[in-house]
């Protein structure tokens, strides 16, 4: 087993360019993260410069532009820690959101996902399913705006929801 690590996860950020927020989120819940998994609807490439830091895998949404499009795929799949992670942002209704994610992956350990807005991190078979809400929030759902962090070690790979 390689060395523990954390993993900063964030999706939905619907922004332009990193906001005073997404910079003061570097310096503080994502500071001692390794990587940074975000997983789609950034809107624009900028955003991604707030982790220039960190290793930065990001996938596209379906809120993103040409330019996003053109540059991210719509899934990647992340060796990290000695495990396999799936990274996708989803699609259509939130009803079934989750089986149809599950569904684009075969031999991950968890899958990470946004586009719901809304925060879930569990374990469904042998799979940890890990959506870190949205940056944005939702009006929609009255979510609140919510990050997360993976925890990767000698006990497996464990997601923490952190409100914003």
């Amino acid at each position: 087993m390689e060395r523990a690590m954390k993993i900063g996860v964030i999706s939905d950020t619907h922004l332009h360019e990193p906001d005073q927020g997404l910079l003061q989120l570097t310096q503080t819940v994502f500071r001692e993260v390794q990587m940074v998994l975000h997983a789609g609807d950034l809107t624009h490439l900028a955003v991604l410069e707030a982790f220039a830091d960190k290793d930065v895998v990001a996938v596209s949404g379906n809120m993103d532009g040409l330019e996003v499009n053109r540059r991210l795929k719509e899934k990647e799949v992340i060796q990290a820690g000695g495990f396999r992670i799936g990274l996708i942002h989803g699609w259509g209704s939130g009803r079934g959101l989750e089986e149809r994610v599950r569904k684009r992956f075969q031999g991950v350990d968890a899958i990470v996902y946004g586009h719901s807005h809304q925060a879930s991190n569990h374990v469904e078979g042998d799979v940890l399913m890990f959506n870190p809400g949205a940056y944005a929030g939702s009006l929609f759902f009255h979510s609140g705006r919510s990050v997360g962090i993976l925890h990767i070690g000698d006990a497996g790979i464990k997601g923490e929801i952190l409100p914003l």
